[in-house]
This record gives C-alpha cells, sequence and structure tokens, in this order.
C-alpha cells in the first residue's frame, strides 16, 4: 500500500500511558505527513506503521516516555507530529541493580480459577506431556550424522508400527568434546542436556547415543537407576556402521512399544507447564500480542499451572518493574543475581545489551534495547514472581517464573524445554517461521495484516486489539482456550502441521579448547 493509500484510512494511534509523550501510528503500512488524528495532532512527515510520533514538543535532553516510563532523551529538539526514530534518541544507562526496589510491590494473589483442564499424557513421576515423543539424546557432536541416519530409518520402518506415538526426535548438539568440561559455566549445558531428556513430553524413555571416547561421558545424561540406556559406536561388539545403526533401532523400538502405550487422559489445566517467548518484535509487541499473552498467562497461573518467561536482555531494562513483583527477597536476589551474571558474560565478549535490537525490530518501530524490554515483560502478566531458573534449571514449582535465557530464539527454547516446557507461546510482529519438534508451538502475531498476509504460518492474530474490534481480555481468554485445545492434540499449530522445527541449540558460556 502506497502513502496515498495510507492517506484515506482514518488516522489512528495508540498512547499506552498518561505520562506518554509519543504514541505509535496504527495504520497499516503508516501515515503520510498531513494526515490529521482525532486528538487534533497532524503529522509533519510520513511515519511507518508501529512508530511513533511525538504528541507535544520535546526539547533536546528531556525524555522521551513510552509505557509511563523513559526510554531515552532527546538528541535534537522534536516538534509534535514529527516522527521520533531511532537516530532522534540517546539511550538512557540501564537501572542500577544495586539500588532496585525488591518486593515493594508484590501483587496480592489472583482467585483461583478451577475446572479447566486439558488431555495430557500422565507420566509416571507425575509429570505430564502435551506431546508423546521418543527423544534420542547424544553426547557428543560426533555422533551427529550417525543418530540422523538412524532417526530417518525409524521413522521410515518403526513408526507406523506405533501409530500412538507422535515422532522420533533428535537430541543433537554441537557439544560434548573439545570443550573444557569442568569450567564453572560449563555446569550449563550439562545440565541442559540432562535435563532436556527428562522433559514430559518423552513420557520419562531415555536413550543416549554416544562415541566412547568424548570428554561428556554418556552417564552423565542417564538419572541414576536407569540402566542399558546408552548406545556406544565404539563398543567393540560392533561390527561395522550397520550394525551400531541395528542397535540404535533395537533400542529405540523397545521404548516406542512402551510410549505407545501411553494414552491422553483429562488432566487439570495446572498440570500445564508453558514457557512464553517473543522473536521479530515490533512497537506492537507491548501493545497487542504480549499483553494478550499476559492476560492467558495470569490464567493460567489462577489455574494452578508453571508458566516462565525468558530472554535476560529483553528485561534488563525493565527489571525494576519485576523485582518489585517478587514474592520474597529470595526471589528478588535472584532476578539480580541473573541479571549481574549476564552482564558480565557481555562485558567479556565485549558487547552491551544495546547488541540485542535487530533490524527488524527497528523497522518494526522498536527505538533500541529499553522499548523493547518494557513490551517484552508485558508477557509475564501481572502475577508475582514465584521463582527464578538458571539457565537450563528444571522448574519445579508452579506459579509465574522467571527461566534465564539469551533473547535468541533457538537457544531459549532449547533451555525452556530443559526447564520442563511442554508447549511454548511465541508472540511476532515481523513474523518467523520459528517451530520446536519437541513441543507445540502457538504463534501470536502482534499485527493483523501479518496474520493475514501468514495465513498459514501464525495461529492466533492479537492485532484485533489495535483496531479496538477485541479488547486485551477477550483475546487473552481466546488465546487461554487455544492453549488447552493445542495442550490436548485437538488443535495442531501451522510449525507442526508443516513439520517446520528448528535446531536445538545450547548455550555453552564455558570456553572451547
Amino acid at each position: 500500500m502506497d502513502q496515498d493509500v495510507a492517506a484515506k484510512e482514518q488516522p489512528r494511534y495508540i498512547k499506552l500511558n498518561e505520562r506518554d509523550n509519543v504514541a505509535i501510528v496504527v495504520n497499516d503500512f503508516g501515515l503520510p505527513a498531513g494526515s490529521r488524528f482525532a486528538s487534533g495532532l497532524t503529522l509533519r512527515a510520513f511515519v511507518p506503521q508501529g512508530h511513533k510520533t511525538a504528541l507535544v514538543d520535546i526539547a533536546q535532553d528531556q525524555p522521551i516516555i513510552r509505557y509511563g516510563e523513559i526510554i531515552g532523551y532527546a538528541l535534537s529538539p522534536i516538534r509534535a507530529g514529527e516522527w521520533v526514530d531511532e537516530a532522534r534518541i540517546r539511550m538512557p544507562e540501564a537501572p542500577d541493580l544495586d539500588k532496585l526496589e525488591i518486593s515493594t510491590a508484590v501483587p496480592a494473589p489472583l482467585p483461583p480459577l478451577e475446572g479447566f483442564t486439558f488431555e495430557g499424557y500422565r507420566n509416571p513421576d507425575g509429570s505430564v506431556g502435551t506431546k508423546n515423543i521418543l527423544g534420542i539424546s547424544s553426547s557428543v557432536q560426533c555422533v551427529k550424522g550417525t543418530m540422523e541416519y538412524a532417526v530417518k530409518r525409524i521413522r521410515a520402518e518403526l513408526l507406523p508400527k506405533y501409530p500412538n506415538v507422535d515422532d522420533v526426535v533428535p537430541l543433537t548438539h554441537a557439544y560434548g568434546c573439545g570443550v573444557a568440561i569442568t569450567a564453572p559455566d560449563a555446569v550449563v549445558p550439562i545440565r541442559t542436556l540432562q535435563n532436556l531428556a527428562l522433559n514430559p513430553n518423552f513420557g520419562g524413555e531415555i536413550l543416549v547415543v554416544g562415541l566412547g571416547c568424548e570428554k561428556l561421558a554418556p552417564e552423565r545424561l542417564v538419572p541414576e537407576g536407569v540402566s542399558d540406556a546408552i548406545v556406544r559406536m565404539q563398543d567393540e561388539a560392533f561390527d561395522g556402521f550397520g550394525a551400531i545403526v541395528d542397535a540404535i533401532m533395537t533400542q529405540a523400538e523397545a521404548r516406542l512399544k512402551v510410549l505407545n502405550a501411553r494414552k491422553r487422559e483429562t488432566c487439570p489445566a495446572s498440570d500445564l507447564v508453558i514457557g512464553l517467548q517473543c522473536g521479530g518484535s515490533d512497537a506492537f509487541s507491548g501493545v497487542t500480542a504480549n499483553p494478550a499473552v499476559g492476560f492467558a498467562a495470569d490464567l493460567l497461573v489462577r489455574a494452578g499451572a508453571t508458566v516462565m518467561f525468558s530472554e535476560v536482555t529483553e528485561v534488563r531494562d525493565a527489571i525494576q518493574l519485576l523485582t518489585r513483583r517478587a514474592i520474597n527477597e529470595d526471589v528478588g536476589r535472584a532476578l539480580v543475581r541473573e541479571m549481574a551474571w549476564y552482564d558480565s558474560y557481555l562485558a567479556r565478549g565485549g558487547a552491551d545489551r544495546s547488541a540485542n535490537t535487530t533490524p527488524g525490530n527497528k523497522k518494526g518501530g522498536l527505538a533500541n534495547i529499553v522499548e523493547k524490554s518494557l513490551g517484552s515483560i508485558v508477557k509475564s502478566g501481572s502475577s508475582a514472581i514465584a521463582g527464578v531458573l538458571s539457565p537450563g534449571e528444571k522448574a519445579t514449582q508452579k506459579g509465574m517464573l522467571f527461566a534465564a535465557t539469551p533473547a535468541s530464539d533457538f537457544i531459549c527454547g532449547t533451555l525452556q524445554l530443559a526447564s520442563g516446557m511442554t508447549l511454548q507461546v511465541f508472540t511476532t510482529g515481523r513474523g518467523t517461521p520459528y517451530g520446536l519438534a519437541a513441543a507445540p508451538v502457538i504463534k501470536v502475531a502482534t499485527r493483523s495484516e501479518l496474520a493475514r498476509r501468514w495465513k498459514d504460518l501464525i495461529d492466533f492474530d492479537a492485532g484485533s486489539i489495535a483496531t479496538g474490534e477485541k479488547t486485551i481480555e477477550e483475546c487473552g481468554w481466546d488465546l487461554f482456550r487455544l492453549i488447552l485445545d493445542v495442550a490436548s492434540g485437538r488443535t495442531k499449530p501451522w510449525s507442526d502441521r508443516w513439520g517446520i522445527h528448528n535446531d536445538l541449540t545450547l548455550f555453552n558460556p564455558a570456553p572451547v579448547t
């Protein structure tokens, strides 16, 4: 759509807080100079959709406010109606971790939400899966090719015999040897691999394929008490590659028989473990999709579920809003601990949090990581922050949790799976084909234009909030019900329908030797 066509639509903007001195343009494809809003404000220049215009004159060095928070300072005078793009904003300093309020605004518990269920796969340990998958772990990157060959044969020759099993997923990675296995930070990738195998969607059936000479011994990936769960390629009993693959297939079939006996049963919504993530964010993320997800997250917490949000760099600049919600001092200090650790990690690499924002984020109207963070944390809803997980740590409690991860979609998804996530809700403004083989991913669009254009990739359109067709509450309830349907297998998200699944990506902050 060109600017002439855009000019024929009723100009609309969204102001989020009474304190805000900027607002974002709602109209698809933006508005040309001369567009006049109902408030009387007239644009002095073309402003793309999702980008900010000044509502009042802003003097040089004066704060630019969105979400009621300072997202930066004017580098030069900005007149009302002008386009406030990233080049006109000086980013503020990150919140001082030593001066944060902790547990000063803990939300009161929301009333319980009872009677909501889903059809899941209950495991012997009490956990509940949303899929029925055979996961085959690997202890070292050297076996990746063998694993993929074996899985191809398992899918073709064995899986048709066990129709109740959804898939066979190889948990391959670039780790296990050539690394500083005893370095302190090595705990992150090792813990991640250990916990990935325990994801409820894998039904407790453990199988590890190793080489035999790697630093990460396969035994470290097998829970105590589990025997006969390792195939070592270097085992002298194997006569050739074919024998190795046959051994993997034999072990796989024994586990497929067990998984095939699993049946979906009615489970309370409290058995869900939901991960929240965003990718390809834009200025609407904090207006439509993330608020809808946040409302649905509150419903899940009220129902007793476990919900986790992540991405350290995308909460760092709004951490002051989260520490106040920490349910107690220990949780607040744990939030600060994870922020400080990541600050140090970035500093060692000669980077800082400003490196997070992508060209797509900026094209979508996000000026900097501060604005992005304020929109990102909205996914966490309004519940108290009940716990904090270090990267790859398994969730053991209910409520709203912060699971510390990098902001990379693929690393975050891998770490959330290790933390026990069985279904992920993923918001996007620019669009991404991201998906996970190990858990269903519900993709939520921030804009209706994206949802229409990607009608067979987007599962839920939250753009109706921006146009006023639906409220946040209505979209939140709709999304909550969709989560229950997807968890039950009644609705299959587009990424699963197409088989679009990203590789698992370990977070390894330790040295590589």
